[in-house]
């Protein structure tokens, strides 16, 4: 009877498709009558898998006790493990039959991954800095090889469908609302995902090497970088001048590591719990102290920020402010959210100032630009 768990032991092709992909990582015996710890492995993953699809358990011990490709094995190994959705790190380490050499080097490169769990034996010898990193990182841990696999099904929950280039993101990219906005761009253009590669994972932003079949192009491109976050709202408010350079607008002044002096000029915004339009009047009262009902502000096109790098969008807002709410904030601050280490001053400029003097970057620039354009 299929319980709907497929073993790939090592060397062997992956299936095509699956829900979830599991990668069993920890020692390995090399000496003659010691037992290897997979077997129970894949018991209670059969025991526990309700996802009601595919489960690919891939297993690093081969079928027929076979080491005789030491570079075959570590090829096959990486390729696995970055197909897989959760890394279980089981280490019950033995110094003389088990000791977990190169199970050290793999959890130094996986661990603050974002999709490893971590158990060991209370008695295994020498896994306090694993178990440091492993609480550092946040990593779920457990005593046992039943609590350890299921710490990891619950994370995998139900899983999702994926073939082919699919196969290779994995489901903490797959369930993130910017993949399935850019992926959903991509099959509405035709074009198919053959690969793809973790670049990175900060907070709410990632970084994805992809590989993609152009549809519209006849051809294959294999160096595009795509960097995901959460959509932001942005807000334009401003004073109404003679013409439209003496417009004056309201920006804020925060550290940001990137900007030329240590600092950008920017429009209030960012992004956050709720509707666009929620997001918008939130960031507005954080950054500039400034307090508005949501029906004063005006909706504009939504627009890519840096369409050739970030798949996340900008939604424009604008809003007239009185000649007294000006003053009140001009050169207040500091604002922000101390406790995520925001800190930003207003600072009120005319267009033509920002124009000229190249205050803000390209995007900001192009958005007050719409926004006072279609004021007027």
């Amino acid at each position: 009877m299929d319980d709907g768990v497929t073993l790939v032991h090592a060397w062997e092709e992956p299936p095509a498709r699956w829900d979830a992909a599991v990668f069993l990582a920890g020692p390995t015996p090399r000496a003659p009558g010691v037992a290897s710890w997979r077997p129970d492995a894949h018991a209670e993953l059969r025991a526990r898998w309700r996802g009601g699809g595919r489960l690919v358990v891939f297993d690093p011990e081969h079928r027929e006790g076979r080491y005789d490709d030491y570079d075959g094995q570590i090829e096959w190994e990486e390729r696995c493990l970055h197909l897989a959705d959760e890394v279980v790190f089981w280490v019950p380490r033995d110094l003389e039959a088990m000791p977990a050499f190169t199970t050290n080097v793999e959890w130094g490169m996986w661990h603050d991954s974002g999709r490893v769990v971590f158990g060991a034996p209370p008695e295994a010898p020498r896994n306090g800095y694993l178990l440091h990193y492993a609480e550092k990182s946040a990593v779920p841990t457990a005593p046992g090889l039943p609590e350890t696999v299921a710490a990891a099904l619950r994370r995998i929950g139900a899983g999702a469908p994926r073939a082919g280039g699919e196969r290779e993101v994995p489901l903490l990219l797959w369930r993130d609302a910017a993949f399935q906005r850019w992926y959903a761009g991509q099959r509405g253009a035709g074009n198919e995902l053959l690969g793809a590669r973790v670049v990175f994972r900060f907070g709410v932003c990632w970084g994805l090497h992809v590989r993609v079949r152009v549809a519209a192009e006849g051809r294959v491109k294999d160096n595009e970088i795509v960097i995901g976050r959460p959509d932001i709202s942005a807000v334009v408010l401003y004073r109404p001048g003679a013409v439209l350079d003496e417009t004056q607008v309201v920006l804020v002044r925060e550290f940001r590591s990137a900007g030329a002096d240590g600092a950008v000029h920017e429009l209030p915004g960012g992004s956050g719990p709720g509707g666009p339009r929620e997001v918008a009047v939130a960031e507005v009262a954080e950054e500039t102290g400034l307090a508005l009902e949501p029906g004063r502000l005006r909706e504009h096109r939504s627009r890519q920020v840096n369409a050739t790098l970030s798949a996340h969008r900008a939604h424009l807002f604008s809003a007239e402010v009185t000649a007294g709410e000006l003053e009140r904030i001009r050169g207040s601050g500091p604002h922000g959210v101390a406790e995520a280490g925001e800190r930003t001053h207003v600072v009120v400029a005319p267009f033509g100032r920002i124009r000229r003097e190249g205050l803000v970057d390209a995007a900001n620039l192009g958005m007050i630009a719409e926004a006072l354009l279609e004021a007027r």
